[in-house]
């Protein structure tokens, strides 16, 4: 049973703290929306989804506290809220998701008493936790097809449980071919800066017993080379509409190598990661992050004071690497302008 990185008990709401995993597992409690866009910012929690199921809750948090004599007095704060929460981390399109589907709903609602239109709001977050793990299950059944019994398979940065509201996306896919009786077996690049395949990854496979083994980033290309690599599956972050994916950087690098070793390379994500209104990646707009994460590891430095550093934290894999698209409607393959736009189709309105 995999993990729930984020849970809304007794009117507050606990969130694993990732940053310590794998050495502790603690969990904070937040009861308002701009402790929950700290925690956002500093990476307690991460994932695309995850990202997404936190704001949601942040955002009722915000307009629980609101009073407000109208709703167009409590709309101008809400909005204030929401562009709090937005501003937190540019690339993962699952935080502007969510934020605009908080509004629609608040809008939706906007004749309802002020006591009324919060419990609707909380609600409203709930569901979107809930239903991630409803989604990740659907793609998990969609994915785990194209895997084989005796599968080894490859994985960069975590797209698991703790990236989601539950399940996993890449890691919920390998989660449903294990559930479907097929002998899986996984190999997690580090992912540096953060370690995310490190830390997260390995721990919550090995919580399930699935087995796992790690290498460093600049392994993959070697174990491809030798055959030991059937599959590459990955999360994304943002998906544009002709298919090219944002995800952890370093993931273009694990694209190519699969490519040139004509290995499948398949991206997981739910539909709310694909955005139609960007015609390729090179508009996906990409988080530059903190020196300190470079410079050192664990607290302790590892590169000489003053140099320069960049720290881009995700890159863009064009879709030509790209073998298919797990949604939780069904797979893209192919011409990505049309499946894509075709499985956003069925997205609820």
């Amino acid at each position: 049973m995999s993990v729930k990185p984020i849970l809304f008990e007794d009117n507050v709401l606990k969130m694993i703290d990732q940053r310590l995993l794998p050495n502790e597992e603690v969990w904070l409690e937040y009861t308002d929306y701009k402790a929950v866009a700290e925690a956002i910012v500093t990476m307690v929690v991460r994932g695309a989804p995850a990202i997404g199921v936190a704001a949601a809750f942040g955002v009722a948090f915000g307009a629980r506290d609101i009073f407000a004599a109208s709703f167009d007095e409590f709309r101008r704060e809400f909005d204030a809220v929401c562009a709090v929460l937005a501003a937190t981390r540019p690339t993962a399109v699952n935080l502007f998701w969510a934020i605009d589907r908080m509004k629609r709903c608040a809008q939706a609602h906007a004749d309802l008493a002020g006591a009324d239109l919060k419990e609707r709001l909380l609600a409203e977050a709930l569901e979107i936790a809930a239903e991630d793990e409803r989604i990740n299950r659907a793609m998990g059944a969609h994915g785990q097809v194209l895997f084989a019994d005796g599968a080894r398979i490859l994985t960069h940065c975590n797209a698991g449980a703790l990236a989601t509201g539950g399940y996993g996306t890449a890691l919920g896919v390998i989660r449903a071919a294990v559930e479907a009786g097929k002998k899986i077996s996984v190999y997690a690049d580090e992912t540096r800066p953060w370690l995310q395949g490190a830390r997260l990854t390995t721990w919550e496979l090995h919580k399930d017993g699935i087995p796992v083994t790690l290498i460093c980033d600049n392994m993959a290309g070697y174990l491809m080379s030798k055959g030991e690599i059937d599959g590459v599956i990955v999360g994304a972050d943002r998906i544009a509409a002709n298919g090219d994916t944002a995800n952890k950087i370093g993931t273009y690098s694990v694209a190519i190598l699969a490519k040139e070793h004509n290995i499948p390379f398949y991206v997981a994500a739910p539909i709310s990661t694909i955005d139609l209104t960007l015609s390729d990646g090179s508009l996906i707009p990409i988080e530059e992050r903190g020196h300190d994460e470079v410079t050192h590891c664990g607290g302790r430095r590892i590169a000489p004071a003053g140099i320069a550093v960049r720290n881009p934290a995700f890159d863009v894999t064009p879709a030509r690497y790209i073998s298919a698209i797990i949604t939780e409607h069904g797979l893209a393959r192919g011409d990505f302008n049309t499946d894509l736009a075709a499985l956003c189709a069925k997205r609820p309105a």
